[in-house]
């Protein structure tokens, strides 16, 4: 059956303090938005739709950013979940199928929980997702008749009975698209808030003769974030599951509470991840490869038994082969380095290739950038790069080349050739003293006419 997404991404987020829109908020370096449709996209949608307000077309960027397909529809007033479900209606006209509602500020549900909610569906026309709260609080309350649900509650509606129940609504609801929308249409607002609530079509189905059920999670999947000491602790639960999965996974995490995980990191086993290493988004470890301590990474791969760090910064654009060596006070950007470089300290290549088995000495750099636009380095297998030497781009330096100690390189080097780019040394015998007392007679100069 057809299955379409409504996520729910409106609100406000008054709690935040902020101008940028609720659902945009990061968790572990992703929109809490595309959490939640990382999780629906996994069932495989034929259609999105995101209901956004606060912020539209902020929203409306990050939304089709993480899936061009994805539709963006406008809530003009905040008057609640149905009317919010409302606004779907229109472009899921002719529309067959199955529709899940999802919050863009719950970004734990998992996709094993939704998939059980499609499932459910064989047996019941409406099905709410649940969980059972440790503290209830003032969550709305599942009202059971028996394996069927009655109807929801929510708090400021409910009686001191209904309060006493600890079966609570996470907001998700599995339907089939028309009975939805249909259901969504009958809803008043006759409440304490005034608001149109989508917890309302489960008394109206059963008015209509229409089966509602619940599926339970556990209570953390239904985590949601409405101002920024929940958004540090959803940060601190996705760590915490990314650091757990990473271990049963066989990733040595030397100190794991000191490693942070970006939402999508990809780690192989037998790797080994040093302490206080931050992964940015866009990363892949490959099995066997090892990160130093206090190194940062994004948006790069790694290849098998390849060593990074310490103190190194991988940035977007880079490849590193198998064997790598990238060692402390290293930054690489935007460059392909081939099987077995070294490229050990204090050194930045950016825009660039190493070709396998070259070394690149301390303090090189690769300048790439003339103020106006950026420029290719080109440096091959097998060649020796000189300390301190720097490479101005556009240039090749070949196979088997060397460049010495100090060189700036500005033209190209024929394979197996040796450049030297100096200014000639001169040693100017007693100019130091000289120097010294020159300098000191001017201080006292100087000093004298204040």
């Amino acid at each position: 059956m057809s299955l379409a997404l409504i996520i729910l991404a409106a609100g406000r987020g008054t709690r935040m303090n902020s101008d940028l829109p609720k659902v945009l908020h990061p968790i572990a370096q992703a929109p809490m938005l595309a959490h939640a449709m990382a999780a629906g996209r996994a069932l495989a949608p034929e259609r999105i739709v995101v209901v956004a307000g606060h912020g539209a077309e902020r929203v409306r960027t990050v939304a089709q950013d993480i899936d061009p397909a994805a539709e963006v529809v406008i809530q003009d007033r905040q008057n609640g979940t149905a009317h919010a479900v409302m606004q779907a209606r229109a472009p899921l006209a002719g529309f067959t199928g199955d529709a899940i509602v999802l919050y863009g500020d719950t970004p734990f549900i998992s996709a094993e929980t939704l998939a059980r909610m499609r499932a459910a569906r064989g047996s019941a026309d409406i099905v709410v997702l649940g969980f059972e709260a440790a503290d209830p609080g003032r969550y709305g309350r599942l009202v059971m008749d028996g394996d069927a649900l009655e109807r929801i509650v929510e708090y400021k509606d409910a009686t001191d009975q209904e309060r006493d129940i600890s079966l609570c609504n996470s907001g998700l609801i599995a339907a089939d698209a028309g009975v939805l929308f249909d259901l969504v249409e009958a809803v008043g607002n006759d409440n304490a808030a005034g608001e149109y609530y989508l917890t309302d079509i489960v008394a109206l189905a059963r008015q209509r003769g229409l089966r509602s059920a619940v599926v339970t999670c556990p209570e953390d999947e239904t985590l949601g974030v409405n101002s920024r000491a929940e958004l540090a602790t959803a940060d601190r639960v996705f760590q915490t599951r990314a650091r757990a999965e990473a271990l049963e996974n066989a990733v040595t995490l030397m100190a794991p509470e000191t490693v942070y995980f970006a939402f999508d990191t990809v780690i192989g086993r037998d790797s080994v991840i040093e302490p206080n290493v931050v992964f940015g988004p866009g990363v892949t470890v490959e099995s066997g490869a090892t990160i130093r301590a206090f190194s940062h990474l994004e948006g790069c791969h790694v290849s098998r038994g390849a060593v990074v760090g310490p103190y190194a910064r991988l940035r977007p654009g880079v490849e590193l082969a198998e064997d790598v060596r990238v060692g402390n006070f290293v930054e690489i950007k935007n460059a392909t380095v081939d099987a077995g470089a070294k490229i050990n300290h204090l050194t930045y290549i950016g825009d660039a290739h190493v070709g396998a088995g070259a070394n690149i000495g301390a303090g090189t750099v690769t300048c790439n950038y003339d103020g106006v636009a950026k420029h290719h380095t080109e440096i091959g297998a097998d060649a020796f790069i000189g300390s301190s030497t720097m490479l101005v781009a556009p240039v090749t330096v070949g196979a088997g080349a060397l460049t010495a100690s100090g060189s700036v390189i500005t033209r190209d080097v024929e394979a197996g050739a040796l450049a030297i780019g100096r200014a000639q040394q001169q040693n100017k015998p007693h100019w130091a003293e000289r120097l010294r007392e020159l300098a000191k007679l001017k201080n006292t100069k100087e000093a004298g006419t204040k």
